[in-house]
Order: structure tokens, then sequence, then C-alpha cells
């Protein structure tokens, strides 16, 4: 216990970074105890903390995905039928890119290869909400229970949601080109463990310069919630006494565009404040999943009817979930 109480603290955690900015900031005389030396230590932690730890991670992914390239992901998933090929599916989402965004030229991909509908979205589901990123960086901030239950939870919901889009029968709903695109397979070269590692390092450089942005932005909404926001406000809106503070979590989600990266350190604040735990991941998933930019380009592959269903699907399994962790907090956190 005590080994893991040290990695979830000063490795995962970075406490000791934490430490060390507070005590430079003391000694340039800013007070970290007071808002302004508090949010600027608040900023400086957790934009380095999380720089750190996604450059890693995104190194480690991407060399485990440089085996799983889209032609041969599509023969694995094409073995598979039923159930089996929806969880492989969504298993196949957590090594796969860090956005929605990102996801649904896959996705795109997937479909016009032939391969099933409903798997295809069990991987459009699986591919923001749940990566291993994700996983580590929540069990950096919630510890390791709530990280696995995240993750669990959000294959569930993408292996739910891919099979009642299969038995539904929505392929009438898919834009014809996508359709008549027709399946075109590409051999991918077999690359040497020196070209895994490069291709690997160019991925950090590639996706950092695309997520850090979104790191910044979302630290410093975390430092202004963690320093200047009365506890007492983001209780009233997103604590146990408001029943709806998991709806107005989604519904505060879905007009954002960013990645679980920009997300947690809003998270993280809000945790603090008094929020819900529920009520905090359901506002996670919903901008990873349901972010307006990445309905706008989906809406592109499919049609309006299929494009509500899987809105509605996300929206129901997400509130689900924000409630179900609300009433389990106590043995989560």
């Amino acid at each position: 216990m005590g080994v893991w109480q040290f990695i979830q603290d000063q490795i995962l955690g970075m406490k000791w970074l934490s430490e060390l900015i507070g005590g430079g900031l003391t000694t340039l005389g800013l007070d970290v105890g007071e808002r302004i030396g508090g949010s600027v230590q608040f900023f400086l932690y957790d934009v380095l903390k999380i720089t750190v730890l996604l450059c890693f991670l995104i190194f480690m992914i991407s060399y485990i995905q440089s085996y799983f390239p889209p032609e041969r992901s599509k023969r694995i998933l094409g073995r598979f039928h039923g159930a089996g090929a929806n969880i492989i599916s969504a298993l196949l989402g957590t090594v796969t890119p860090f956005c929605s965004c990102s996801s649904i030229p896959l996705f795109i991909g997937f479909t016009s290869a032939g391969l099933p509908l409903g798997v295809t979205f069990s991987f459009l589901i699986s591919s923001p909400m749940v990566d291993l990123g994700s996983l580590i960086l929540l069990m950096s901030i919630f510890g390791a229970k709530v990280a696995i239950v995240y993750v669990v939870v959000g294959l569930v919901i993408a292996v739910v949601g891919g099979t009642l889009i299969e038995k539904l029968r929505m392929e009438p709903y898919v834009e014809e080109f996508i359709r008549s695109a027709g399946s075109v397979d590409i051999e991918s070269p077999t690359l040497t463990k020196r070209e895994r590692v490069q291709f690997a390092k160019e991925q950090v450089v590639s996706t950092f310069k695309k997520v850090f942005p979104y790191i910044v932005i979302g630290v410093g909404i975390g430092a202004v919630i963690h320093n200047w926001i009365p506890e007492n406000w983001i209780e009233a809106v997103l604590g146990g006494s408001n029943p709806l503070g998991v709806v107005l979590a989604v519904l505060a989600g879905v007009p954002m565009y960013a990645d679980i990266f920009g997300t947690i350190p809003v998270a993280e604040a809000l945790l603090h404040k008094g929020a819900q735990l529920g009520t905090i991941l359901s506002f996670m998933m919903a901008v990873t999943t349901l972010s307006l930019p990445s309905m706008i380009m989906l809406r592109k592959a499919v049609k309006p009817r299929l494009l509500a269903l899987f809105i509605g699907i996300c929206t129901i399994g997400i509130i689900i979930v924000g409630y179900l962790f609300n009433v389990f907090q106590f043995l989560l956190i």
C-alpha cells in the first residue's frame, strides 16, 4: 500500500513538483496561499505535470499503435462477429487517436471498408472517451479505482451503443459516398523497431502541437475555478444538492472542444470545490465524445437520423454513468 501511494502521489501525481514550484514562487516573493500566488502555482504545476505525462503517454501509445495501422485493424475486426466484434472494436479504440475529430476519419475508413456499422460506432465512441492516456492521467488525480471504473464504464457505453445501432439496422442512414466507396486493401510496410520509435517521436511532436493549446486553456480555467470561484457556487450547481447537476454538466460540455488532457485540470478544480464525482466525469465524457465540432464532422458521414441516434445513446449513457458515480462516490474516493 505504501509503495502504491508513493507511485500515486510522487510519480503520477508529481506532488514533489508542486512543492518545488511553490517553494520557487515563495522565494520570488509570491504567496502561494493567496489567490494570485495559488493560481500561478496551480497553472505552472498542472501544465508541467500534464505535459510530461502527455509526452510519455503519446510515445508509448503511438509505439503500440504502430502495430495496429488501419489496414491491420480492419483485418482484426473483420475476424469477429456479434458482441465480440463490438468489444474488440471498443478495446481497439483505446490505442487510437486522442480526440473525436481525429477518430472520425478512421471511423469513415472502417465503414467504407465494409465493417459492420455497429462495430465502427463502438470504435467511434470508445476512441475519444477512453484511452490508455486517460487511464494514467485519471489515476494521477482521482486514484486507481476511479480511473479503472471510468474506463470500464466507458467501454460498456461503447459496446452497448454500437450493439444497439447494429440491431436497429441503421446502414441506410450512412451517406451514400461512404457506402459506395468500397474496400481498398493496402498492405502496411513492416516497420523495424527503430522506425516504430521514430513514428512514436513524430506522433509526440504532432499530437503535442495540437493538444497543448487546450491544455493551457483547460489549466487556466481550472486555476480560476480553484482559486477564484467560491466553493458554495460550485456546490450549488454541481454538488449533491442539485439533482440536475449531471444534466447541466453534459449540456455544458457539448459546445466545447477539447480532449481529455484539456478537461482533466477543470475536473480536478471542480472536485476540490465540492462538485460530485459523477457530475465531473459526465462533463469530461460529454466534452470528449459529443463536442459540437466533432458532431459537425460526423454529420458529413451520416444522415441526421443516425447522428441523432448516436447523440441520444451517448447522452443517455453518460447521464446514467454520472448518476451512478454520484451514488457510489463514497466507495471510490
